[in-house]
């Protein structure tokens, strides 16, 4: 009987290991305009636990989530976004196996479950590049002149 108990004491505390795990993570975050690096950008990651501010290239230590990570990135004329998908790392699986459902809810609660790349890339554009309604509706105003028929 005191076997069984010692297995199944082993088995309890090995499906917990990611309940203890870390909750947060460092992310590496590089900017690329043209296939070269930028630096110096400003850079906001966020996701449903919070927001964290960089200037590019670097890291910084973020609460791991369920939900994906953003990351917008501007400086001067160039901007630049991404998305890190939280994916469930191994340590879930075992808690879903020998843990059943708890531990999967207490992982899912507090992110340590789950991981975002340690390395992210955002590809920078041109700010002026980018047409949008309003910029498409602005016109001089001789340029809409041009297009109306007096008679």
């Amino acid at each position: 009987m005191k076997k069984i108990l010692a297995v199944a004491s082993v088995l309890v505390m090995t499906g917990c290991a990611s309940v203890s795990g870390e909750k947060m993570q460092p992310v590496a975050i590089t900017t690329i305009f043209d296939n070269k690096e930028i630096a110096g950008l400003g850079c906001t990651l966020s996701n449903d636990a919070g927001s964290w501010f960089l200037t590019s290239p670097a890291s910084v230590t973020v609460h791991k989530s369920t939900g994906d990570l953003s990351i917008d990135c501007k400086k001067d004329s160039l901007v630049g976004n991404a998305t890190a998908v939280s994916k469930s790392n191994g340590a879930v699986w075992g808690n879903i196996l020998l843990g059943g459902g708890i531990g999967y809810i207490v992982d899912r609660n507090t992110g340590a479950g789950f991981d975002y790349p340690p390395t992210i890339v955002v590809n920078l554009r041109q700010l002026d590049s980018v047409v949008t309604p309003a910029n498409a509706a602005l016109k001089p105003v001789s340029a809409i002149e041009s297009t109306v028929k007096v008679n």
